[in-house]
């Protein structure tokens, strides 16, 4: 079965058309790419204050639609399924987001909770690991408006909270400098903090053996610790990095210009302003599972698979 999924993000739009094939006789099925691409579209742009969608991200946030769907028709996907996540959870207007996708793809675009979030998240993500009796996994999924913490085993996920931080969020409300000022790092430092506390008193972060980011800040992290020149996602996908390589490149992207980061060979036009906020809170999630595992879990690894991906498996099933 080919499918065709879409995650719309505060900061993306994602599009995965792939085919659905059966794998073993368990009924586990897995994904074979057919076409995966990203435009960023900064749909949530502005959505932290105003609590609308402005009109000319809904015109950006369309257009790339529109290809989308011919796209979608080319390829004969069967089924389409598409995903807004917490820009369009925050926004009064959604209801006009919600009417422009369906004249374009004919479906009703589902706004999902947090909660969906994580676990279509993790779906995606924990494929990148090899079976585990008893190890416990953290699936970070990074975004632009917020960030989802998921927990799961071989038994599936156990719990998960969806937390009101993103790279566009917290470059908005914290670090507007250029580069971002030691007291706009400490702001949003304090502020992450906070948020990780959440977390800590709903998920049993101390047990975690294995964890998991998604999502492009953390790739773009992850491109930078690796050192290389170009975005590579087959260098990307899968790789463990130890947790002081992670930090110290997470650091010095957070210290850089918007023009020092525009000049590396791997960096998303479209993340140049964002990605020191997305990386102070990568790294700052990143020391706190080190602290509360008294340094147990050494690396964290990159997985390229994601929402989307848990996204495209989902429409198989309906």
């Amino acid at each position: 079965m080919r499918v065709a999924a879409i995650d719309c993000g505060t900061n993306s739009i994602r599009l995965l058309i792939a085919d659905v094939v059966p794998v073993g006789d368990n009924g586990a099925q897995q994904l074979t790419d057919v076409h995966r691409e990203m435009r960023v579209v900064r749909l949530g742009q502005g959505v932290d204050v105003t609590g609308m969608l402005a009109e000319e991200a809904l015109v950006r946030t369309f257009a790339a639609v529109d290809d989308y769907a011919a796209l979608i028709r080319e390829s004969g996907a069967e089924r389409i399924r598409f995903v807004a996540t917490s820009a369009t959870r925050d926004a009064g207007n959604r209801d006009v987001f919600a009417a422009g996708i369906k004249s374009r793809l004919g479906i009703e675009p589902e706004v999902v909770s947090g909660n969906e979030e994580a676990a279509l998240s993790y779906a995606g993500a924990a494929s990148v690991l090899p079976p585990a009796e008893g190890r416990n996994v953290l699936v970070v999924d990074l975004g632009g408006g917020s960030t989802e913490f998921v927990m799961g085993s071989s038994a599936g996920v156990t719990g998960g909270l969806s937390t009101d931080m993103g790279c566009v969020r917290f470059t908005e409300r914290y670090l507007r400098s250029d580069p971002p000022t030691a007291a706009e790092i400490a702001a949003a430092e304090a502020a992450i903090v906070e948020k990780l506390d959440e977390v800590q008193a709903v998920l049993p972060l101390d047990t975690v053996d294995n964890v998991v980011g998604v999502a492009g800040t953390v790739t773009t992290i992850t491109a930078h610790a690796l050192g290389l020149a170009s975005y590579q996602r087959e260098s990307i996908h899968a790789a463990v990095v130890p947790l002081e390589k992670m930090d110290a490149a997470a650091s010095e992207l957070l210290a850089m210009s918007r023009d020092e980061r525009a000049a590396l060979g791997f960096m998303h036009p479209g993340r140049v302003d964002v990605i020191g906020a997305g990386a102070l809170i990568w790294r700052t999630v990143l020391r706190r599972l080190a602290a509360l595992t008294d340094g147990r879990l050494e690396s964290a690894t990159t997985s390229e698979h994601d929402i989307l991906d848990g996204i495209a498996l989902g429409a198989a099933h309906r």
